[in-house]
């Protein structure tokens, strides 16, 4: 037993990382409207995490998906020539969004981003 729960909250410390280190990322690049709103999903998806690390494997792979959707924020990378194309935060904010309230979590909804895509 005690073998398995590490095992779950060792995957919780990855995507927990995942996180803070796109967090860090997104603050170093430049100063923006969406940096309050990285902030709140950070918040949300740490607390997200935190939540579901004994819970049922499709709800942790529900979080799992945001968590990688926030920190993929870049286009493919087969074209090393040019800058991939960045995807505006609200669309993070949708999926997390989302997730949570699958989860029945509507308490870490993220509100309050109005920001052009």
């Amino acid at each position: 037993m005690t073998v398995v729960s590490r095992g779950f909250q060792h995957d919780s410390d990855v995507l927990t990382r995942q996180v803070d280190r796109q967090l860090a990322l997104l603050r170093a690049a430049s100063p923006s409207p969406e940096s309050a709103l990285a902030e709140r999903l950070a918040a949300c998806l740490r607390e997200l995490i935190e939540s579901t690390t004994r819970a049922s494997a499709s709800d942790r792979a529900r979080v799992r998906a945001a968590v990688h959707y926030f920190v993929l924020r870049s286009g493919h990378h087969r074209h090393h020539d040019r800058a991939p194309a960045q995807r505006s935060l609200v669309a993070d904010q949708r999926v997390v969004n989302e997730v949570a309230l699958h989860l029945g979590r509507p308490d870490l909804v993220v509100k309050g981003a109005q920001i052009a895509a």
